[in-house]
């Protein structure tokens, strides 16, 4: 009788788990957001205008070129415009405020750290985020891993895109963010 029960359970686990094989379960947004930030450089001559600098770089480099080799150990930090399309002269709805350290040698990759604080009339708080940047793909996933005010808690995903490139002084990224857990 034990046995008979035993191998019952068994069964009943095996069809249980086995019901949807290969299905996986779809995650959908519960908030969805697409933002712009731009990035200017500063390289020794536009001071007025930039919104970014290198503050380490490789021994014997300085502080307003990248680094050659795939700008590796360059670090630089950021406070730049966010807004809600890709005009650099569109109204701000925030600002990017973080870091970028080039951590590889054998290719363009960075390591993001930054926040977007956001004060306008629709959205009010910050959007934390963190993850490798292999800058050469068309998008990368980096991960939302919390926020406040608006974002109080939130979590996900944010895929982003180089969206305008002009040398090593000035880029626009697209930030296409999807949230799957809202407080």
């Amino acid at each position: 009788m034990r046995a008979t029960c035993i191998l019952l359970c068994f069964f009943t686990f095996l069809v249980a788990s086995s019901a949807h094989p290969g299905k996986k379960k779809q995650y959908k947004p519960c908030k969805e957001l697409v933002l712009y930030f731009h990035d200017i450089i500063y390289n020794g001559q536009n001071a007025a205008n930039a919104t970014s600098a290198i503050v380490a770089a490789p021994e014997g480099a300085n502080l307003t070129i990248l680094a050659s080799q795939f700008h590796f150990g360059n670090i630089a930090v950021f406070d730049d415009p966010i807004t809600l399309d890709n005009n650099l002269h569109s109204p701000p709805v925030g600002r990017a405020q973080g870091m970028y350290i080039y951590d590889t040698k054998n290719t363009f990759t960075a390591l993001l750290g930054f926040s977007f604080v956001l004060n306008s009339t629709d959205h009010h708080g910050t959007i934390n985020f963190i993850g490798a940047d292999p800058t050469t793909l068309k998008t990368r996933d980096i991960s939302v891993v919390g926020g406040t005010g608006d974002f109080f808690m939130h979590r996900g995903i944010a895929t982003i895109a180089t969206d305008a490139y002009e040398g090593d002084v000035y880029f626009r990224l697209r930030v296409d963010i999807k949230f799957y857990e809202c407080w």
